[in-house]
């Protein structure tokens, strides 16, 4: 029987703000497998981009665990330092402002996440361009991102999320920045790389529309993960 490639047990998330506890997630139990292509819906302040950094070991949970991997690693009791690599080797993460060094070429922003992990800069070159490439990006891979389109940005930002190979890829609003059928092209990659390719895609997303792309839609709100059901269709029919 397959293993998730990532779990979630009881993972609850409280900020204390001006002397008060405000709770962001409560309880939140998940299990997502290897080529799954995951929505996460809900309003602004409903918990989505909390649980993603969560999942993506840029922050601590306050109860609970965050299990990745097929061996179950609880990376919840991991200390910061060790953590850092963790990420680099097994999560790739999408974000809606792109986050490409200006100063560097379309080729050297998707080379960079891969110094310490493949020694050979000969290496590193060679799989940057093989990314571009499988994302269309061969013929920019000389330019800086002010001297691309934002469709063109977080395609780079997207070879350069799968520059080490990651188990996971998680974005966050990849669509945000982009006109409609931009943002079609974009999630409909994002859909062929797991199907395609077996990556497994966590992104949140407000816009029900590229959540259809997703093989599974889950909402959330004030903190509290709701089922999949497709009673809860309608509720993804909210102004963010």
């Amino acid at each position: 029987m397959a293993k998730p490639i990532l779990k979630t047990i009881g993972l609850s998330k409280t900020f204390e703000t001006n002397g008060s506890k405000v709770q962001a997630l409560s309880r939140v139990n998940l299990e997502v497998m290897r080529g799954d292509f995951l929505a996460i819906m809900g309003p602004s302040g409903s918990g989505k981009t909390t649980l993603l950094t969560l999942l993506g070991c840029l922050d601590k949970p306050t109860t609970g665990r965050v299990l990745l991997g097929s061996t179950g690693l609880n990376v919840t009791a991991i200390p910061e330092a060790a953590l850092y690599r963790i990420r680099r080797k097994n999560l790739g993460f999408i974000f809606q402002n792109f986050n490409l060094l200006p100063s560097l070429t379309a080729l050297e922003n998707v080379e960079l996440p891969m110094e310490g992990l493949i020694k050979s800069a000969k290496r590193r070159r060679k799989r940057a361009r093989v990314l571009l490439r499988m994302l269309e990006m061969s013929h920019r891979e000389k330019h800086k991102p002010p001297q691309l389109s934002a469709g063109e940005q977080q395609r780079v930002a997207i070879a350069r999320a799968l520059a080490n190979g990651p188990a996971l890829i998680l974005a966050d609003e990849p669509t945000g920045n982009l006109d409609w059928e931009t943002s079609v092209s974009i999630v409909n990659m994002m859909r062929k790389l797991a199907t395609e390719q077996k990556r497994t895609i966590i992104m949140v997303t407000h816009d029900p529309h590229m959540s259809s792309f997703a093989s599974r839609k889950l909402f959330i709100r004030d903190g509290k993960l709701l089922k999949e059901d497709p009673v809860y269709d309608e509720a993804l029919r909210f102004s963010p």
